[in-house]
């Protein structure tokens, strides 16, 4: 008979018996041992030298070559980098390209062909700047901008484990939270007050009913069974620690659960005094005025019109865990603000649980990453990537601006400005780095293949959401209201991407497919993969298809023989241009050919324009 072992689920044989536990000697020493251990302690002074927490200095403009070429403050910054790398900008884009980039940027929608046409012909010198106020007043910004946020805090209806039917633990109005994400950024809710109310708007004197949803960003956390048990809540209190330091301050703090961060600043005591403020909150369903549920009523029995908030508990302080372990404790640890973004030893939280005083702490205008840290997430949405390519690490494993200047300037003029996204947001995409276009030039490109400097704009992907939303645009079948979330299966859902029901349990698998984060994580940016299934769903599935028929109606009407003016109408539809004269040949002659499947000619051809490159790409 042979002997095995399994350990962490790897079956282990007699002969790697001896090796293992020579590993375990090594490595894993006993808690007694690294109860004895002495860690070197922290130079505070010296770690608060790090640039991210230096407190963000407004810049004098540098100087630069052409002074003509700016057209926003950023662009002074941006060119005297050029500049000094011996780069040139490119030239600006068409009108027709800029048009596009625009709405998809800050709609997540392709304009119509009439809205195209609009913009072409009107010649006044102010056209561009109010299609940015236009924009920037629709209900669809909002939507475009809470796609990037909902991913930032891991908004989910469920969660990832469920025993049975068992549904106990699941959010069927999370909706509520979406919804008033979209609103507070059409609103332009200045963006401390958006922090504060999602932390403690049930603490905010005067706090109108209609924000309480906003507590979703704690409430609608992961819950796990045994919630009763130490070692189960503490696993909670990581994931609320780790969503808070990464979504807000770009920090990585939860790695200090178990023992000293090995490379930032953070402590164990930094990490049990942020804990001890989500252990003294608890996860609950309330009326949508904010009260309890009375046992016994419908509201109760199916969590009709409530929702997922938070509510405090008797505040507690915690015990270090040492090495984690919620049976080995420490020291207590009163609830507090990490000490590297404090002076000295950082007071108390004494008002009630602190989640108060821990979102004034965030928000302060002397604390130097919140700013910093949002306005590199604005940027990469509209530049391709961040001035910080590491969004939701500042720390030292991070990496550091290519403008950091640019950064500490925008940062600074942010908080000036009232919080005010819409007022960041324009000042981006009015600036003449944005409006460059994406062509590439060899002499630059030998100097800075990836364009970190930004000598061009950079071409991108379109999200999921901006993808599938530009489809049923396409055949005119786009359902613009919100409410509760539908699945992407649904075959009667043709709303927007973002109102699709999102699980941590099984992600929706169109969801997956094209790079939606997972719902169970913060999600620090998305990923870019190009995969065969993507293809294959593009090629293949009844949704396409569908759509490409819609389309084809659209065009065709009543009339299904090939005309130039059909092929160029679906160009305009599609790609917000006109047909080359090689395109339209191509387009007449396979059209004029007798049909050989299921699908009309027009079908076909739709369904293959749909599925092409320029469809998914932002110029």
């Amino acid at each position: 008979m042979v002997l095995v072992w399994k350990i962490s689920g790897v079956l282990l044989g007699l002969g790697r018996l001896a090796w293992l536990a020579a590993w375990l000697v090594v490595t894993w020493p006993s808690a007694a041992a690294a109860d004895g251990e002495k860690t070197a302690p922290i130079d505070w002074e010296k770690a608060r030298k790090w640039w991210a927490y230096q407190a963000p200095q407004k810049n004098e403009l540098p100087s630069v070559s052409n002074s003509a070429w700016p057209s926003q403050r950023i662009d002074h910054f941006i060119l005297a980098r050029l500049d000094s790398e011996e780069l040139t900008p490119s030239p600006e884009t068409t009108k027709r390209i800029l048009a596009r980039r625009l709405y998809l940027d800050l709609t997540g929608l392709p304009p119509t062909p009439a809205e195209m046409a609009a913009f072409l012909s009107d010649e006044t010198g102010d056209a561009y700047e109010r299609l940015v106020e236009d924009l920037m007043q629709r209900r669809a910004f909002g939507e475009r901008l809470a796609s990037m946020w909902l991913n930032n805090v891991r908004y989910a209806e469920d969660q990832a484990h469920q025993v049975g039917a068992n549904t106990a633990f699941f959010y069927p109005n999370a909706y509520r939270y979406r919804e008033w994400v979209i609103d507070a950024f059409n609103n332009d809710i200045p963006y401390d007050d958006f922090i504060r109310k999602q932390l403690a708007a049930d603490l905010i004197k005067d706090t109108p009913d209609g924000d309480l949803p906003a507590l979703g960003y704690i409430g609608l956390g992961h819950k796990y069974y045994n919630r009763g048990r130490l070692d189960v809540k503490a696993e909670e209190w990581a994931e609320q620690v780790d969503t808070l330091t990464r979504s807000l301050l770009g920090l990585t703090v939860a790695c200090a659960q178990c023992h000293d961060h090995k490379y930032d600043a953070f402590t164990q005591k930094d990490y049990y005094a942020l804990a001890g403020i989500f252990a003294s909150t608890d996860l609950v369903d309330r009326m949508a005025d904010g009260s309890e549920i009375k046992k016994g009523t419908e509201a109760a029995k199916k969590r009709i019109d409530t929702i997922h908030m938070v509510h405090d508990k008797k505040p507690q302080n915690l015990h270090v865990f040492l090495r984690g372990n919620p049976e080995t404790k420490g020291d207590v640890v009163p609830r507090r603000f990490l000490r590297v973004l404090s002076e000295g030893e950082p007071k108390p939280f004494t008002q009630g649980t602190g989640r108060l005083e821990l979102a004034e702490s965030i928000v302060s205008p002397d604390n130097p990453l919140t700013a910093r840290v949002v306005v590199n997430r604005v940027w990469s949405m509209f530049f391709g990537r961040g001035l910080v390519t590491t969004p939701s690490n500042f720390g030292l494993l991070g990496a550091k601006p290519s403008h950091p200047a640019l950064l500490d300037d925008l940062a600074v003029r942010f908080m000036e400005n009232g919080w005010s996204m819409k007022r960041l947001i324009r000042e981006m995409v009015l600036s003449s780095t944005y409006r460059q276009c994406s062509d590439e030039s060899e002499a630059n490109r030998a100097i800075d293949p990836g364009n970190t400097h930004l000598w061009r704009m950079n071409r991108r992907r379109l999200s999921i959401e901006q993808w599938r939303d530009s489809i049923l645009a396409a055949g005119d079948n786009l359902e613009r209201t919100g409410g509760k979330s539908l699945e992407l299966t649904d075959k009667k859902n043709v709303r927007r991407t973002v109102y699709a029901r999102v699980s941590r349990k099984k992600l929706n698998d169109m969801l997956m497919q094209f790079d939606y984060p997972d719902p169970n994580v913060h999600a620090a940016k998305r990923s870019a993969t190009t995969t065969a299934l993507q293809k294959l769903f593009v090629m293949n599935s009844r949704f396409m298809v569908e759509q490409a028929k819609r389309l084809a109606k659209r065009v065709t009407g009543d009339n299904p023989d090939a005309s130039a003016e059909q092929v160029q109408s679906i160009y305009d539809i599609l790609y917000n241009r006109k047909p080359s004269a090689a395109e339209l040949n191509l387009a007449l002659g396979f059209l004029q050919l007798p049909a050989e499947s299921r699908l009309t000619r027009w079908e076909q051809y739709s369904h293959a324009l749909l599925a092409a490159n320029e469809m998914s790409f932002i110029d």
